[in-house]
């Protein structure tokens, strides 16, 4: 048996809105230990609707559906479903005072288009709402199918999930097992490199491993099935612990660690500081590492030098070598980590300097050419050269490039 995820509204489809109900509800299933396949989005039209419900009963037991339950002529998903199962609809007086009592609170009256919200499939269960007007079923058209409408609202939609849908799944018999997973994160290695080191890992039945990819980060979720966490940790630890094994370095966090939050870690556990010298990201290092809580134990502070002047009169930056090599060089990024080591009097000193684009590009220096610099606590500076490319866009070069310093830094504290 499985659950299939069906999330009614244009504005879903127009992308006006974030689809945070149906990442809600999956993790919420994986909890239950309940498989889902599927989600699918669809307009407010009633044909396509069904046509989604054709598709849905075909492959899935349960059917969860969020939106489209408010008062207006474009919510449809009650009357559609009734419908398509060829049930009338019954309209509850027991919600229409719930209804006209939250109007009243309000200081409103209920307009008459909030009795359309009362009308609910003949033999189906409300499943009451406690903060909005739209109230949901839980409804079994077919012995085989169950069907949940919940309102496309978040914070209604969990409290309706938790108060009432998990009660009733339990009770059927859900919730036995869990699904619990956890991500390892890699920096510096392709997905494709990644996969091909851990391929046989892809073919296990309980731990599964998958790979996911995006921003430059590498991630393999592996997931098992179990009675309880502790039994689903004891099968995902010996695949975790061969994972690392076989990434070595590339491998640097899971879950919710972060480049930011590990270097952090490091520079906590050795008692040193960090100050950073940016040109090209324009804060977003500093970001990273203040987006940390406690990073102020370790992260004093930098500075922005987008102008050759402030590198030359803040950092200490040679103007002979800017003259003569540029400011995106390899030698300016050393003289950047220096330069902020030395004046902020941290133990380490990270500079990036670069062409995130549009513009700025000439023959010999392309957009998405980054020089990252690290000066260490014995005077020793080494710099890096970095190509990320046009194709990334500006947004992603400054994140890729404040992410790999991070992960410059985090090789050094784990290797010297």
């Amino acid at each position: 048996m499985s659950a299939e995820i069906i999330c009614v509204g244009t504005e879903l489809l127009l992308g006006d809105i974030l689809n945070s109900n149906a990442q809600f509800i999956a993790q919420q299933l994986a909890q239950l230990g309940i498989p889902h396949y599927y989600q699918t989005v669809v307009g407010d039209n009633p044909e396509r609707l069904k046509q989604v419900l054709e598709i849905a009963i075909s492959r899935a037991q349960i059917l969860i559906f969020t939106g489209g339950l408010g008062p207006t002529p474009d919510d449809l998903t009650c009357e559609t479903i009734a419908d398509f199962f060829g049930v009338a609809l019954v309209e509850h007086p027991e919600i229409i005072e719930d209804i006209t009592q939250k109007f009243t609170q309000r200081g409103r009256v209920m307009t008459p288009s909030n009795r359309k919200q009362a009308l609910i499939p003949q033999g189906a269960e409300i499943l009451p709402n406690l903060t909005g007007t739209a109230p949901g079923i839980i409804w079994q058209p077919r012995s085989e199918i169950t069907i949940f409408t919940f309102p496309g609202v978040p914070s209604e939609m969990h409290r309706m999930w938790e108060e009432t849908a998990v009660p009733f799944l339990k009770s059927q018999g859900w919730g036995k097992e869990i699904i619990y997973s956890r991500s390892l994160k890699f920096w510096g290695i392709g997905e494709s490199a990644l996969a091909e080191k851990v391929a046989p890992y892809f073919n296990l039945p309980n731990p599964t491993v998958a790979p996911y990819a995006g921003k430059g980060e590498v991630r393999l979720r592996i997931s098992a099935k179990a009675a309880c966490e502790a039994a689903a940790e004891a099968l995902i630890l010996p695949i975790e612990k061969q994972i690392k094994e076989i990434a070595g370095l590339n491998y640097y966090g899971a879950d919710h660690d972060t480049l930011a939050s590990i270097v952090g870690q490091l520079l906590r556990t050795s008692k040193e500081t960090l100050s950073v010298a940016e040109s090209c990201t324009g804060g977003g290092l500093g970001q990273m590492l203040t987006e940390v809580s406690g990073s102020s134990d370790y992260f004093w502070g930098g500075v922005i030098s987008y102008d050759n002047s402030v590198k030359v009169g803040l950092l200490g930056v040679n103007p002979e070598d800017l003259d003569k090599f540029g400011a995106v060089s390899a030698i300016v990024a050393e003289q950047m980590a220096v330069g902020v080591k030395t004046r902020l009097a941290t133990t380490w000193g990270l500079s990036i300097t670069g062409i995130a684009g549009p513009s700025g590009e000439t023959d010999n220096k392309p957009v998405g050419l980054v020089y990252i610099g690290l000066a260490g606590p014995k005077d020793e500076v080494v710099s890096f050269e970095y190509r990320f490319g046009t194709m990334r866009g500006r947004a992603l070069i400054r994140h890729v490039s404040a992410s790999t310093a991070l992960d410059l830094l985090r090789r050094q504290l784990l290797t010297r």
